[in-house]
């Protein structure tokens, strides 16, 4: 058993929901796996740096060899540049390799994720790194992938903002490609968040409170992996 825990919210001022989120799972999950291994990264605090030249071109070299071990890859390195870029990229995909639970604070910007949140996707996202080489199969596949979130507004199935969200569709959407299986996937989003701030919400703040107390019940039962749909969506208010 082991968590990678990662953190993206840009508020670090202690009024983050995805970091209250986040750090309520972490505490009841480390609670009931006390032995096990724990990896913390605030994305935010300790941004990964985007990628760059050397990593587009190591990539597209160990593309044309139809992807090789991890630990063959820095051999391939043509120069300091691509040799930086995997120095950079090979513990973080390290840490999610070994993670058995990721943990992952995502709230939604400007309908999608933080771009702390997008700059380690494309980080970790390295040519074959979670195909195994020799037999094809994912690697995560048994890998477990919690997503918790909060929303300014109310974009949950049947609301009228539901076609704009490009938030969650589009995390379930890139670690399924992964190789993460969709059923161990799980989603929980607290809406309408900026209720209790913008006058424009302010009659949806009963929406929003009853919101964000069935976010932080289904964060519980996240722990153990019940209290989801299909999709692997939390059952939370339906708030419009």
């Amino acid at each position: 058993m082991s968590l990678l825990h990662l953190d993206s919210s840009a508020n670090r001022s202690g009024e983050s929901i995805s970091r209250e989120l986040t750090a309520r799972y972490a505490e009841r999950w480390r609670a009931a796996h006390p032995t096990a291994a724990y990896r913390y990264r605030d994305l935010a605090a300790d941004p990964v740096p985007p990628v760059g030249t050397g990593y587009c071109t190591l990539g597209r070299r160990v593309e044309r060899h139809g992807g090789i071990p991890l630990d063959r890859v820095a051999a391939l390195a043509a120069n300091a540049d691509e040799g930086r870029e995997w120095e950079l990229s090979r513990p973080l995909i390290d840490e999610l390799l070994a993670a058995r639970t990721v943990l992952i604070g995502a709230p939604m910007y400007n309908l999608s994720v933080p771009v702390a949140l997008k700059a380690w996707i494309d980080r970790v996202t390295f040519p074959g790194a979670y195909v195994d080489p020799d037999t094809g199969a994912p690697l995560l596949r048994d890998t477990r992938v919690v997503v918790l979130g909060a929303r300014g507004g109310a974009y949950g199935p049947g609301t009228p903002q539901e076609g704009n969200d490009f938030h969650t569709p589009y995390l379930r959407a890139y670690f399924v490609r992964q190789g993460v299986a969709p059923e161990h996937l799980r989603f929980v989003n607290a809406e309408l968040a900026l209720a209790d701030l913008s006058p424009a919400l302010a009659r949806f703040r009963p929406q929003a409170a009853r919101s964000l107390a069935d976010a932080r019940t289904a964060t519980d039962r996240a722990v153990t992996g019940g209290g989801v749909g299909t999709d692997g969506t939390a059952v939370v208010s339906r708030s419009r």
